[in-house]
């Protein structure tokens, strides 16, 4: 066994884990290697898969994911890649504007910001002072892909671009900052919900609008606005709308009304599926000290 190589500090018992091809029937696993975000083993046992092939008996199995591997190889042989720095670092993705300043605002109460991270001026990466934890400065989706692919071992993120997006990380904290709603509005009188026409809807967030609107049984056209998504009914290019909202102001400014508050959003600290293996203890620490600060705000509320 595994124990008896001397090898028990490797193994971690993960009840979350799961694997989405339907035909695994006990224990699942995957295997990580330190430099990689991402696994580069996955199996586990499938009692029942075989019989379809005319050989009914129990069996487990396993593949390597080679680009993975070969990944980590040229790693190790880039002259510029320090393994030392990778293992003991933590890199953290913060999403540019509102919530990069209230993550900021978090930092400095732990004591863990200064003033060179205030005045990062164009910087996208940098160091905090003890040269323990990288800051990296991102849009809200590649915060996303950043975590989920390793570059990064923690993100702090919207809960909109977790639902829009979705992936494959550990989400482990809610923030409590960056407040608003998922909401569906349209011009006051409008009547969505009725009528045989197919309703148009415009939103900077497909994935989110055509789930609510499927849980409703009803049948939309979704329209992809990338810019002020309020002016689509004005327009008429769109019968309603699916957006955030933090105060309301800008849909009453334009003649919106909500018609629906669909999901709350806050923001959220995700992590890497390796990191929180490999730099479990660092992990840890760092978010027991976020969840100690946060304490201290809601108990002064």
């Amino acid at each position: 066994s595994l124990s008896n190589m001397g090898l028990e500090d490797q193994i971690i018992i993960d009840f979350g884990l799961v694997n989405q091809a339907d035909y695994y029937s006990s224990i699942v696993f995957r295997g990580y290697i330190r430099s990689v975000g991402e696994p580069v083993l996955s199996g586990g046992r499938y009692d029942h898969l075989l019989k379809d092939f005319g050989y009914d008996v129990p069996a487990i199995g396993f593949a390597f994911n080679v680009d993975l591997l070969s990944l980590n190889i040229l790693k190790k042989l880039d002259d510029t890649y320090s393994a030392e720095r990778a293992n003991t670092h933590l890199r953290i993705a913060l999403t540019k504007g509102r919530l990069e300043e209230d993550a900021v605002d978090l930092f400095r109460a732990m004591g863990l910001v200064d003033g060179p991270l205030l005045k990062k001026g164009r910087k996208l990466l940098l160091t905090l002072p003890g040269g323990e934890i990288d800051i990296v400065f991102a849009k809200a989706a590649d915060v996303i892909t950043y975590v989920e692919h390793g570059a990064c071992d923690l993100g702090i993120v919207g809960m909109d671009t977790i639902m829009e997006s979705g992936g494959t990380f550990y989400e482990v904290l809610n923030l409590g900052f960056g407040k608003c709603k998922f909401v569906l509005a349209a011009p006051k009188g409008s009547e969505i919900k009725n009528g045989f026409k197919i309703k148009r809807i415009a939103t900077k967030y497909p994935k989110v609008a055509g789930d609510y609107f499927e849980d409703q049984g009803m049948d939309v056209e979704i329209i992809k606005i990338e810019g002020s998504v309020e002016l689509a009914p004005l327009l008429t290019l769109a019968d309603a709308i699916v957006d955030i909202m933090e105060t309301g102001s800008t849909l009453k400014a334009n003649g919106l009304v909500v018609l629906q508050e669909i999901q709350d959003l806050s923001a959220r600290l995700i992590v890497n599926e390796a990191s929180m293996k490999f730099k479990k203890r660092e992990i840890d620490g760092l978010i027991q000290g976020i969840e100690k600060e946060l304490g201290v705000r809601y108990a002064a509320d």
